[in-house]
């Protein structure tokens, strides 16, 4: 499969700390990656670092073969879309508005919107099923309700490559579901590449082809599910006790927690 991202002896983090360290990886094109790793680990810097919403210390990132450095950052955002955790939170836009702002890459200074901006808009609020509550205020909306909002926009940049930090967090298990049948359809049916950080190691499992553990900053495992959540690295990285079984209805493996006893 071909590499649409490439991260090269990558270090990165805030002032004077760097949190990710010495990090090489790729993204190919049209899978669906889960980083996973826990509390500290470095997973929502990582993602920084590859949007280019932080800046490297040291190491490169290559997308499409080129170095994101010195790419024109309108350009790379027409292509890159990035969903943070609470991106909404302390806005009251109606819900047509903020996906309309997935377009701004797309347009000049002061321009306003073309029929082509607003088909993207309309297009996206349907793939994400949101067009009902569109002329809703952004805060009056449900948890999932909202995440699927800035999915939405994230879409409306018609990108084909899509970052999400933690976009299950918060959610109740139905939401969790919808939002990552959402983006599993995506992925296949639109062929847009999908990288998501994910706390929850069996819904990481389930959804994602492959993953990458980071512990410390670093990659400590890469590959399938299987390859990856065993109990061995799961305890060393984790340092809990877990027992992994596997889901009778899926193949994949399934993390059950083994509490201390009293």
């Amino acid at each position: 499969m071909e590499a649409l991202l490439k991260v090269d002896n990558l270090s990165g983090g805030y002032g004077r700390t760097t949190v990710v360290k010495d990090i090489s990886l790729e993204i190919r094109k049209g899978e669906f990656l889960g980083i996973i790793g826990p509390n500290g680990s470095g997973k929502s810097t990582l993602l920084r670092l590859m949007s280019r919403a932080l800046a490297p210390q040291k190491g490169d990132i290559f997308f499409e073969e080129q170095n994101i450095k010195g790419m024109n950052l309108k350009k790379l955002y027409q292509k890159i879309a990035f969903v943070s955790q609470s991106s909404w939170a302390g806005l009251s836009f109606r819900v047509v508005e903020m996906v309309l702002m997935g377009r701004i890459p797309h347009l000049n200074r002061l321009q306003l919107e073309t029929k082509k901006d607003l088909a993207a808009v309309t297009q996206a609020l349907l793939l994400t099923d949101t067009q009902e509550f569109k002329d809703k205020r952004i805060d009056e909306l449900s948890a999932g309700e909202r995440q699927r909002v800035m999915v939405a926009k994230a879409l409306a940049q018609e990108p084909v490559l899509l970052f999400l930090d933690e976009p299950t967090s918060n959610l109740d298990i139905g939401h969790q579901i919808q939002i990552l049948d959402l983006l599993k359809e995506l992925n296949r049916q639109n062929k847009l590449t999908v990288v998501l950080v994910l706390h929850d190691l069996n819904l990481a499992s389930e959804y994602c082809d492959r993953l990458i553990l980071l512990d410390h900053g670093a990659v400590y495992r890469r590959g399938t599910a299987s390859e990856v959540l065993t109990y061995q690295n799961i305890e060393e990285v984790y340092k809990t006790v877990v027992v992994v079984k596997t889901n009778p209805m899926s193949g994949k493996p399934y993390i059950i927690l083994v509490p201390k006893e009293d």
